[in-house]
């Protein structure tokens, strides 16, 4: 006798049903791999390790707490009293494919610049982990005071992208001038979800750089900076943190830019601005 067709039409469903859920797993299992690959993606030394953009920057290396030696390159101020800028890089490329935006940071602000990397990525040793980035970061901030002899009231921490949540965690705890946000995320979640709509993001992700729950306890004046037309990180995410910071505060709206770090003068000239109106 032949299976009765409702009852041949379920279990066909039934069997879709089970493979989809099947495919799902294995797609969430995937990411949770591959977590760490997506959100970091280093250049090595080996890789790519460009001429500095100013003749005045030099080498420099640190150590962090967690054993990592950290590489940096340092422009000097024109002199104390200009202070310095302290920044935090994207997940992508390495120190050196910011040396222009050094440049233009030490030409408009007169301030010292140090760039650094994060565990595994230029010449810094270790891997790349959220808790690495946060450690590296600490490691540039005490030798920007300790050996460049930078006093704390005068470093302004700087953040692009991924780099925001370095140095939001910074801005927490550290003494600074001002705190700089170049377009960043309330929380790398946050981030994921608008790329991968389709996961459980919150619940599945163990790199969290959470700026949402931190940015209320950063004291200082916060710079932001972010365009309208940014796919990588939605714009909403800056207007989520400008409406969660204290003041005094300043929101720079680029209309129709994208996920770009070639800022040039559009940055410089505002940060410039921002900062002659909350001088220490």
């Amino acid at each position: 006798m032949s299976e009765p067709p409702r009852r041949s039409i379920g279990r066909r469903l039934l069997r879709w049903v089970v493979l989809l859920f099947v495919t799902y797993l294995g797609i969430i299992v995937v990411f949770w791999l591959l977590e760490r690959k997506l959100v970091f993606m280093p250049s090595s030394a080996e890789d790519a390790w460009l001429p500095a953009q100013d003749t005045r920057t030099q080498d420099v290396s640190f150590s962090s707490s967690d054993g990592n030696t950290i590489a940096g390159r340092w422009i000097p101020p024109e002199s104390p009293q200009h202070g310095a800028v302290l920044v935090a890089n994207g997940n992508s490329g390495n120190l050196t494919h910011r040396g222009r935006l050094a440049a233009d940071l030490r030409k408009s602000l007169g301030a010292g610049v140090l760039l650094f990397d994060y565990p595994g990525y230029g010449k810094s040793t270790g891997r790349p982990t959220e808790q690495g980035c946060y450690a590296s970061g600490d490691a540039a901030y005490k030798w920007l005071t300790d050996e460049a002899k930078i006093a704390p009231h005068r470093v302004i921490l700087c953040g692009e992208s991924l780099g925001g949540g370095t140095a939001v965690e910074l801005a927490t705890n550290r003494e600074h001038r001002s705190l700089v946000l170049i377009y960043t995320f309330t929380s790398l979640p946050a981030a994921a979800k608008h790329r991968f709509p389709f996961l459980p993001v919150h619940t599945l992700m163990r790199t969290r750089f959470d700026n949402l729950s931190k940015i209320s306890r950063c004291p200082r004046p916060v710079f932001f900076m972010h365009g309208t037309a940014d796919t990588v990180i939605p714009f909403n995410h800056s207007e989520q943190l400008f409406a969660a910071t204290n003041t005094p505060k300043y929101f720079v709206k680029l209309d129709g830019v994208g996920h770009s770090m070639l800022l040039g003068e559009a940055f410089t000239a505002e940060l410039a601005k921002f900062l002659s109106e909350n001088a220490p």
